[in-house]
C-alpha cells in the first residue's frame, strides 16, 4: 500500500524527496533562476490541506494511519501540458510552488547544471542531517536485561 516506488520512477521519487525536504531559502532561490528561463505556466492547484500519515505495524505487518499533517500543495503545467508537482509539510505555498517549478523543469527539459548541483548538495546535506539525527536517537537506546 505504501510502497516508495509506487508508480515507478525511483530516481524521480528520490529527486522529489530531496526537493520536499530541501532548505526553503535555497529551494526558492533555485526556482527563481529556473523560472526565468521558462515560458508561461498555468497554476492548476495551489492549496493547503491535511493528509493522512501512513505507518506500518511491523509486528502485525499491516498499514494504519497515524494521524494527519498539514501540507502545502502546488501543481503547475506548461503550454505543452507537462506537469510539475510540489508538496511540502506545513503552510508554505511559496515553497510548494518552488518545488513544482523545479519538477516541471525536470519533467520538460531534464537536469541542467544548476539543478544537478542543487540536488547533489541538498542530498548530501539531508543525508548528514539524517545521520546526525539517527546518532542522537541511538544515544537514547537502553539495553535491558531479560531474565
Amino acid at each position: 500500500m505504501f510502497n516508495d516506488n509506487a508508480g515507478g520512477g525511483g530516481e524521480h521519487a528520490a529527486e522529489l524527496n530531496i526537493l520536499a525536504r530541501a532548505r526553503p531559502e535555497r529551494l526558492k532561490a533555485l526556482a527563481e533562476t529556473v523560472l526565468d528561463g521558462m515560458d508561461a505556466i498555468t497554476v492548476v492547484t495551489n492549496r493547503t490541506g491535511l493528509v493522512m500519515v501512513p505507518m506500518r505495524d511491523t509486528v502485525e505487518n499491516v498499514d494504519f494511519h497515524l494521524g494527519e499533517v498539514l501540507v502545502s500543495e502546488a501543481e503547475i503545467a506548461d503550454a505543452a501540458g507537462t506537469i510539475g508537482y510540489g508538496m511540502v509539510t506545513g503552510r508554505d505555498l511559496e515553497r510548494a510552488m518552488a518545488m513544482a517549478v523545479i519538477d516541471l523543469r525536470l519533467a520538460g527539459a531534464g537536469h541542467d547544471d544548476a539543478i544537478a548541483a542543487f540536488l547533489l548538495s541538498e542530498g548530501a546535506f539531508l543525508a548528514a542531517q539524517d545521520e546526525q539525527r539517527m546518532r542522537q536517537v541511538e544515544a537514547t537506546r537502553v539495553e535491558m536485561e531479560t531474565f
